[in-house]
């Protein structure tokens, strides 16, 4: 898929908003059943939605872009929209697999270590601001 500049389409932004809310109340359905279902003790909604959401990201890619040959538009409802407002972790697996199939596996490294370890420092040093204020 080559690079494509949508710019301020209202028909995408619309897509990817309706997509967005419609993935956010997934996630929270998944969440809240996973915990009803099997316990608080370990985050399996928050696990089986990554794991849901990589899977997805990665067959709908190759199937509404070389497959079918879907609009722009919808592509970005599904993928930027759905996939994104259910879990950013399909966006950060996907674009780790293009780096490793590219050949470019330090930068594939690069990024897996540096959104796990930077991602919880931020997060660690946003609790600790918040509790200091």
């Amino acid at each position: 898929m080559g690079k494509v500049w949508i710019g301020s389409s209202a028909l995408a932004l619309l897509g990817i908003g309706a997509g967005g809310a419609l993935g956010s109340i997934l996630r929270y359905l998944i969440q809240s059943q996973s915990v009803y279902w099997l316990g608080d003790e370990f985050p399996y909604g928050t696990l089986i939605v990554n794991i849901t959401g990589s899977f997805l990201i990665g067959f709908l890619f190759v199937t509404l872009s070389d497959r079918y040959f879907v609009s722009v538009e919808v592509r970005l409802m599904v993928m930027a929209g759905l996939l994104g407002g259910f879990t950013t972790f399909s966006a950060f697996s996907l674009e780790t697999l293009k780096l490793m199939q590219q050949g470019s596996l330090l930068s594939a490294v690069s990024n897996v270590f540096l959104s796990v370890v930077a991602c919880i420092a931020a997060c660690y040093l946003g609790v600790a601001l918040a509790r200091n204020l």
